[in-house]
């Protein structure tokens, strides 16, 4: 109705911008309000439209607030009453903050109509509708608490001591004071903790139960602190009241609240008292059963403050409080905020016995939890939180404290392959611990510990499910064995990676979907030529006898029939057996005779490479042949150039055979006009480069022979 000529009305309007037809519509709807009869549908219309009054005066609002706030003194019914002034601070709140006099007009005449609740009007009524006292006055603490809350936002100090005060001299004030704890400022209340405590003593308990103005009286001191010097006599009067309940619910909502209380401001021997009287008090008729949130409540207060666990598990009745969580799914939880507290919080290693004992029995339980049902990503966040423990866990250069550790573990957490993963690798780098503490010394015990942490891990790891976790921990391990000097036993963690290739399936699991396995079945190919490099031959099975094993699996492992991986892995080969042909190889294991050192450029190991070479050779040709079809000459020319670099890198070309080969590669990379010839170009200026260098000659002869062509 104000949109005149379709203008908008701005947010802070005044009555002067409202128009004449919008102003009437608006006074006329405060008319039709007033003619309403019963009072309480008046009230609460006229309350609901109360921001109208902007349209109307600028003091409308001003004026109308106290006028409500009066009209509520004539509603009989005192819990009415209090939801009727409730919803006028809610309103009034609303459309004027700044009006705090009404506000705090509700509230004292609220006061001075409270000793109606216990008038013999409001006594008889209970009677005749069998409601009992302590049921009913909590009906007044939602309606109080914010009624309370309205008027002590930003409230000056000296407006709250006056509300506290008046308070204070009611009769039956106990729902009073609960209104107030809840409602005014946790610093207001903390500082004045004793005079509570002596209003709280004073209270008749028949209507309104002392525990929970304790409770109350606990959350505010959970949030700010007391004077110093009346903490202690504060937890001896709370806990004289709390430790008298005897309805386990009633006890453990209060204790939960004090426990925060006590670990904030005492010492474990506070906390153990505390705790011991929590399990006095919920064992009998296993109580604890029907209070496991407030129990776990409790856990969780008791670990956010006492982040020493060597402190922690020293408090005698703690491992016996997590007893009482006899639900599995509850007993889980709690075990896993516990470990997830000490990952946080545990800055140094530890080797600590009671420490140690406790998380062990804490991962056991997550450990055991795990069955048919458990979700992959509960299993994950497990065996992320018993990986976190073992990682904090060291025994210094007592090595084979260590290892008897690991052992252990692995019994304790065998159906989490993550976990032994961990183990697997925690072993392999105390090998290599072993190795560097003990440089220079090697004795006969530093030797059969080695060999200890090398079986070790030859055990575990064909209990893993992951065929990639297996090959990749066979490979890590046979070169930490390889690097202790144990040639015998990385032999055989090497031959257990060859013999598991042909178990490599198409497809694999990768984060839940399906995806094929030759790529990453390359890149473990890869890194183990690198490996077999610096293998020495076993002295009775004959020359490069891993390499051969490892083409055989290559030659028989069933390929895609689109695949080109298996040249590719052919082409990785001839890299590892021309770098085997070096007098010195590129890298080495120290105290490991590689077989430069064996062979010392021996004719007949060169003539078995040499072999090998032409026979992979031949495979890779044979494989470029029949990718002679239309749909398939694009993948020709590129493995084509591809076997031509790898030549020109590896290859010897002042050898005629491979030059002559060489200069067929780079016709067929460009026969069918699939070549890219920005690479061609730049392959060719690489090699003119080359030949400029001294003994390079042959190349800058080769690279006449081997011409660009253009695509017409």
């Amino acid at each position: 109705m104000c949109m005149d000529n379709h203008s908008i009305l701005p947010d802070h309007f005044s009555p002067e911008n409202v128009n004449d037809t919008a102003k009437e519509t608006c006074l006329n709807w405060f008319f039709k309000i007033a003619s309403i009869r019963e009072l309480i549908p008046r009230f609460y219309v006229e309350a609901s439209i109360l921001k109208c009054n902007k349209f109307l005066s600028k003091t409308g609002i001003s004026e109308c607030l106290p006028r409500l706030t009066c009209m509520v003194r004539g509603i009989g019914d005192p819990l009415v009453s209090v939801y009727a002034r409730a919803y006028l601070c809610r309103v009034g709140m609303e459309v004027a903050p700044h009006l705090k006099e009404s506000l705090n007009k509700n509230f004292f005449d609220f006061l001075l109509t409270f000793k109606q609740i216990h008038g013999d009007t409001v006594q008889n009524q209970l009677v005749l509708q069998g409601v009992e006292l302590p049921s009913y006055l909590p009906l007044y603490s939602p309606a109080m608490d914010w009624i309370f809350q309205c008027i002590s936002y930003h409230a000056p100090e000296a407006l709250l001591t006056e509300m506290m005060e008046r308070c204070k001299k009611l009769a039956n004030n106990a729902l009073l004071l609960n209104s107030v704890m809840s409602a005014f400022r946790a610093e207001f209340i903390a500082t004045r903790s004793m005079d509570f405590i002596g209003m709280i003593k004073e209270c008749d308990e028949s209507g309104f139960p002392k525990h929970l103005l304790f409770r109350s009286l606990g959350l505010n001191l959970a949030l700010a602190n007391p004077p110093e010097s009346d903490r202690l006599q504060i937890l001896n009067e709370a806990w004289k009241v709390i430790t008298k309940l005897k309805n386990p619910q009633d006890y453990i909502n209060c204790a939960e609240v004090w426990v925060e209380y006590t670990c904030k401001h005492f010492t474990k021997r506070e906390v153990n008292t505390v705790l011991a009287d929590v399990i006095k008090h919920m064992t009998p008729d296993r109580a604890f059963e029907d209070s496991y949130p407030q129990l776990q409540s409790i856990i969780k207060k008791v670990i956010a403050h006492f982040h020493d666990f060597s402190v922690l598990f020293s408090v005698e009745k703690f491992l016996p409080f997590l007893d009482m969580f006899q639900k599995e799914s509850v007993r889980v939880e709690v075990c896993k905020c516990i470990m997830e507290v000490f990952i946080k919080h545990q800055q140094e290693p530890t080797k600590d016995p009671v420490i140690l004992n406790a998380l062990l029995h804490i991962c056991k339980t997550m450990h055991d939890s795990v069955n048919a049902l458990t979700l992959e990503d509960e299993k994950r966040m497990l065996a992320y939180l018993i990986n976190g423990f073992i990682k904090m866990v060291s025994f210094g250069r007592d090595f084979e404290q260590q290892l008897s550790f690991y052992v252990e573990a692995r019994s304790m957490f065998s159906n989490l392959e993550p976990v032994l993963v961990q183990l697997i690798h925690s072993v392999n780098r105390l090998a290599m611990e072993t190795r560097k503490v003990m440089k220079g010394n090697h004795s006969r015990k530093t030797a059969a510990f080695v060999r200890a942490c090398v079986a070790y891990c030859f055990i575990t790891i064909p209990s893993l499910v992951g065929i990639f976790t297996r090959l990749n921990l066979y490979l890590h391990s046979g070169q930490v064995a390889l690097a202790n000097q144990c040639l015998s036993q990385a032999d055989a963690f090497f031959k257990a990676a060859i013999s598991l290739v042909p178990e490599v399936p198409k497809m694999i699991n990768i984060d839940g979907k399906m995806r094929p396995s030759e790529s990453f079945l390359l890149e473990f190919l890869c890194n183990f030529f690198s490996t077999l490099l610096i293998v020495p031959d076993h002295p009775e099975h004959g020359v490069l006898f891993l390499v051969r094993e490892l083409l055989n699996v290559i030659q028989d492992y069933t390929w895609e029939d689109n695949s080109d991986e298996k040249i590719r892995i052919y082409t990785c080969v001839l890299h590892l057996l021309s770098a085997m042909s070096q007098e010195t190889y590129l890298y080495h294991v120290d105290k490991v005779d590689s077989n430069d050192s064996l062979y010392g450029g021996d004719s007949k190991f060169l003539a078995e490479n040499n072999k090998l070479c032409e026979t992979v050779m031949a495979q890779i040709l044979e494989h470029l042949k029949t990718l002679a079809k239309d749909e398939a000459l694009k993948r020709q020319s590129s493995l084509g150039l591809s076997f031509f670099n790898s030549i020109l890198a590896h290859g010897d070309l002042r050898s005629n055979r491979l030059n002559q080969l060489s200069v067929n590669l780079w016709h067929l990379a460009q026969r069918h006009g699939c070549a890219d010839t920005r690479t061609m170009v730049k392959t060719l200026e690489y090699i003119k480069k080359r030949g400029k260098h001294p003994d390079m000659g042959h190349l800058t002869e080769l690279a006449l022979r081997l011409p660009l062509q253009t695509r017409t």
